[in-house]
C-alpha cells in the first residue's frame, strides 16, 4: 500500500507539471498573422478636373433706360427676339419735346434778328465815330449791344441742341446686337429717367461663365489664360444643371483686376461659344478645369486611406511582414484613387483591405485582392480627401 501511494503521488505530480507546462506554452504562442490585401504605390499619369461653381453671364449686357419722361407710344419688337444695333425699339410721346424744339427755333430766329439790327447799329456808329460826328458813349453802347446779342444767339443755339437731344431721346434704338428680354412696360405706360429699365439686351454668342477662385489659384489661371490651344484640349468644361457637360469647351476671357478682401477670392470670366443659344444669363452650373502637371503622380487606392482627427494615414507593410502607420498628405481624388503628395515613397506596399483589423507593428499576411475582407466595411468611415 505504501508503494502504491508513492507511485500515485509521483504520477499525479508529473501530470500536474505536464498540464502546467502546456498552459504556459499556449499563453506564450504568438498570434497568427492578420490577412490583408496590399498594393504597391506607383507613379501614374494624373489628369483630373477641379470643379468651380459658376454663373452664366453675358459678356456684354445693356439695360434700356428712358432718357426723357413721357408715355410709351410704340413698341417695335417681339419679346425675346434677336435685335440688331440701331433697330428701333420704343417711342415716347414726342409732342411736348417737338413743341419745345419749335419754340427754341423761333427764339433763335428772334435772337438772330436782334443780332442783325445790333450789327448794323454798331457799324453805323463806328463809321460816324471815324468822322468825329457822334459821341463816344453812343459808340460804346452800340458795340456792347452787339456783343450781348451775339451771346443771346449762342444761348439760343444751345437751347436748340438741348431740346433736339430730348426730342431724339423719344425714340429708343438698340445699342448692340443681341437678344432682347421681356418688356417691362406696355403701351401707354408713363416712364421717366431713373425709373425701372424698359428692357435688357445681352449678347448671347459667345457667352461667359463667372467663377470665384481662391487667391492661391491665381497664378494657375493666369498661366492658363496665356496658354495657347486651351480650347482645343478641353481645359474648361461647363457642367449644366442637368449634370451633362456642355458640348463646347471654353477659354479664359477676363481675370478680374483685384482680389475681394472680404472673401479672398478673385473672379474669372470664361467664355463659351453659344451658337444654339442654349446658355442663358443667370444659369447656374459648374466649370470643370483640367488639372494636369504633365508629370507622373504617386497614386494609391483611396480605400487604403484612414482619417484620424482630420489627418490622413496609411498602413505600409515593412520588413518581417509587420505594418507601420504613416501620415500622408493627399492631393486630388481621381476615380477610386488619390494622389499622395507627401509621406509615402514609390514602391512601398500599402494595405488596402483589412486596415481596421490591424494596428502599429502588427504582423500580416498579404493575400490576393478580395480575400481579406469586405472592402466596403473598411472604407465606410473614410471621408473624401481635400483637394
Amino acid at each position: 500500500m505504501k508503494l502504491f501511494t508513492h507511485l500515485f503521488l509521483i504520477t499525479g505530480g508529473v501530470l500536474l507539471i505536464a498540464c502546467g507546462g502546456n498552459k504556459n506554452d499556449q499563453q506564450q504562442a504568438p498570434p497568427p498573422p492578420t490577412p490583408v490585401t496590399a498594393v504597391k504605390a506607383e507613379k501614374e499619369s494624373a489628369t483630373y478636373y477641379d470643379a468651380f461653381p459658376a454663373t452664366v453671364t453675358a459678356l456684354r449686357e445693356v439695360e434700356i433706360q428712358p432718357q426723357v419722361a413721357g408715355n410709351i407710344t410704340g413698341i417695335f419688337f417681339q419679346d425675346g427676339q434677336r435685335v440688331s444695333r440701331g433697330q428701333k425699339l420704343y417711342t415716347i410721346d414726342p409732342q411736348q419735346y417737338r413743341a419745345s424744339y419749335d419754340q427754341a427755333v423761333a427764339n433763335l430766329n428772334v435772337q438772330k434778328a436782334n443780332l442783325n439790327r445790333a450789327q448794323k447799329d454798331a457799324d453805323r456808329y463806328n463809321t460816324l465815330a471815324q468822322q468825329d460826328a457822334v459821341a463816344k458813349q453812343l459808340v460804346d453802347n452800340a458795340n456792347a449791344s452787339l456783343e450781348a446779342n451775339k451771346m443771346q444767339v449762342a444761348a439760343a443755339e444751345a437751347a436748340i441742341q438741348q431740346v433736339a437731344t430730348n426730342l431724339k431721346y423719344t425714340t429708343i434704338y438698340a445699342p448692340l446686337d443681341g437678344t432682347i428680354g421681356i418688356s417691362q412696360v406696355r403701351l401707354g405706360a408713363a416712364v421717366a429717367p431713373g425709373s425701372t429699365p424698359l428692357n435688357t439686351i445681352s449678347e448671347d454668342n459667345p457667352i461667359a461663365a463667372d467663377v470665384q477662385i481662391d487667391e492661391s489659384q491665381i497664378q494657375r489661371f493666369l498661366s492658363l489664360q496665356n496658354k495657347a490651344g486651351v480650347v482645343r484640349d478641353s481645359t474648361f468644361i461647363l457642367m449644366l444643371p442637368s449634370g451633362q457637360p456642355y458640348k463646347y469647351p471654353g477659354s479664359i476671357r477676363i481675370v478680374d483686376r483685384a482680389v475681394d478682401p472680404q472673401t479672398g477670392t478673385l473672379r474669372v470670366r470664361i467664355a463659351f461659344p453659344n451658337p444654339e443659344k442654349q446658355l442663358k444669363p443667370g444659369l447656374a452650373g459648374n466649370v470643370r478645369v483640367k488639372n494636369s502637371s504633365g508629370q507622373p503622380q504617386l497614386l494609391i487606392p483611396y480605400q487604403a486611406v484612414t482619417e484620424q482627427m482630420s489627418e490622413y494615414f496609411v498602413f505600409v507593410v515593412g520588413d518581417s511582414s509587420k505594418v507601420s502607420q504613416k501620415k500622408v498628405t493627399l492631393g486630388a481624388r481621381i476615380n477610386d484613387k488619390v494622389i499622395v503628395k507627401n509621406g509615402l515613397n514609390e514602391g512601398e506596399l500599402v494595405v488596402t483591405e483589412g486596415t481596421q483589423k490591424i494596428r502599429e507593428g502588427a504582423k500580416v499576411r498579404v493575400d490576393q485582392p478580395g480575400q481579406s475582407g469586405n472592402p466596403k466595411s473598411d472604407s465606410s468611415n473614410r471621408q473624401t480627401a481635400a483637394k
